[in-house]
């Protein structure tokens, strides 16, 4: 396990603007962050602050513009095309829109997020996408179109997609939003899980006071800014 000395999520002095010229509005601010190994860090904050933001430049979903974000080891900061189709390999989204094909079935969504592995075996592919899907609590909906499930059934394939590749480090934006108390509650506990047994790091943008009690850390967000960081007792 790599030291706490080399975390695998480091941004320092980060800054972000969108538009151009007169309607350029600057959303992040100076952000410096480093977060643990296996940890569950969630980012709070009202609508406009820059959680969503901060967490797309940290997953290498938007480029940097201004200073640095370590990813895994790597600098994102004028990163090429290569490394960051890379890094994006060892990763894993979760979306409040699940996202999911409505003419795939639930197993068959998941192995798609298989895909951008390599070509592993079907037979594997279906082995990994079931056992992930037990996992959350969907062995019995395994051939279930998205229309058959419901909101939450679908989140929960949702995760299990992002979860099936062993990710190195997961990103998700508001994970719990559309799902019941005790699915949400399922969803970060596996979360949790993975941080323990896997080193899985985690950093979760949520409006979900419920999620608070099961964070390792509590970043909050105002403007553009860190305005809160807090280590919990979990």
């Amino acid at each position: 396990m790599p030291p706490d000395s080399d975390p695998p999520i480091a941004a320092h002095d980060l800054n972000h603007w969108f538009g151009t010229g007169e309607a350029r509005k600057q959303a992040l601010f100076d952000v410096t962050l480093k977060v643990k190994r296996g940890s569950l860090t969630v980012l709070m904050g009202p609508s406009g602050s820059g959680k969503t933001t901060l967490l797309t430049l940290l997953g290498c979903l938007r480029e940097v513009q201004d200073g640095s974000v370590q990813l895994l080891g790597h600098e994102l900061h004028g990163a090429n095309g290569a490394l960051l189709t890379t890094l994006r390999r060892r990763l894993g989204f979760v979306f409040q829109a699940h996202n999911l094909h409505n003419s795939l079935t639930a197993r068959q969504n998941v192995v798609m997020g298989l895909q951008v592995h390599g070509n592993l075996p079907a037979d594997q592919a279906d082995t990994a996408a079931s056992h992930v899907l037990h996992l959350v609590g969907l062995g019995d909906r395994l051939d279930y179109l998205p229309a058959n499930l419901s909101g939450g059934q679908k989140q929960r394939v949702a995760v299990a997609r992002a979860l099936v590749g062993n990710p190195d480090v997961i990103f998700a934006d508001e994970p719990t939003a559309a799902l019941d108390r005790e699915s949400g509650a399922n969803v970060v506990d596996l979360i949790k899980r993975l941080g323990r047994e896997r080193g899985t790091t985690t950093v979760m943008v949520t409006h979900d006071n419920r999620v608070l009690d099961q964070a390792d850390r509590i970043v909050t967000l105002e403007d553009g800014r860190i305005v809160g960081d807090r280590q919990t007792n979990t």
